[in-house]
């Protein structure tokens, strides 16, 4: 067996990832190739929680002149993560694989409630469970979801799997001297306000001592990469 470094691990990923070069919704080939690697990690023995976005379907941000009151487009944003969390299952059980979701929003004919307890005795038992609903409430994004589970449920880390290939001291796209960073501390990617993730779920990280590893997920092999220690984007601690 190949030699892993986190044994159970949170997986972040945000729902754009799974339109691929669609505008939105979802696009089959991208999910079978996400789905593949996340199949491939969990053969060598590692626990994969995942908590997933929905931006590839609604988002309060991207929808802020709508006219739809904040609340309602949070929870609207919300239920399209059990819809991506719903997908991913269904390809993930294709592969044989035992797989839950378990979301923060009550929706009992697709998806079981989201308890911490529950949920850890699923990765015990090796299943895969996708977290969704975020965190339940309006005002927090799936970053701070991902943080707060990846704490419930007792991981070694907490995997950013995002466009870029880790954090920088600004945006590279717009500053070709902009500095990527190794690594980098909470303190640090807080006081300088650096926009890798929601703040609250860096916080939440730095008061929970979650470390947080941020890496491009458009790379295939790149989680496999990550949950054995290879040198890879940026880890946050």
């Amino acid at each position: 067996m190949e030699s892993i470094k986190y044994k159970r691990v949170l997986l972040k990923l945000s729902g754009e990832v799974l339109q691929g070069s669609k505008d939105s919704g979802i696009d089959v080939d991208t999910l079978e190739s996400l789905v593949n690697q996340i199949a491939e990690i969990h053969s060598m023995g590692v626990e994969v929680g995942i908590v997933v976005g929905g931006g590839n379907i609604w988002r309060y941000r991207d929808f802020k002149n709508s006219g739809i009151e904040r609340i309602m487009s949070d929870n609207m944003g919300m239920m399209a993560t059990v819809m991506n969390g719903s997908a991913i299952k269904s390809a993930i059980e294709k592969k044989g694989i035992e797989c839950r979701v378990a979301s923060a929003l009550s929706v009992k004919q697709v998806a079981e409630d989201y308890y911490p307890m529950k949920a850890r005795h699923h990765l015990d038992k090796n299943r895969i469970v996708i977290c969704v609903g975020g965190t339940g409430n309006p005002y927090f994004t799936t970053d701070s979801a991902a943080a707060l589970r990846a704490l419930e449920l007792k991981c070694d880390v907490l995997l950013k799997a995002t466009k870029v290939d880790g954090v920088y001291s600004s945006d590279p796209q717009k500053n070709k001297d902009a500095k990527k960073f190794d690594t980098i501390s909470y303190k640090d990617v807080l006081s300088m306000d650096l926009q890798v993730m929601d703040l609250t779920a860096v916080a939440l990280c730095k008061d929970g001592g979650m470390p947080i590893l941020v890496f491009d997920l458009a790379k295939i092999g790149n989680i496999k990469k990550a949950v054995m220690g290879e040198k890879l984007g940026t880890l946050i601690s």
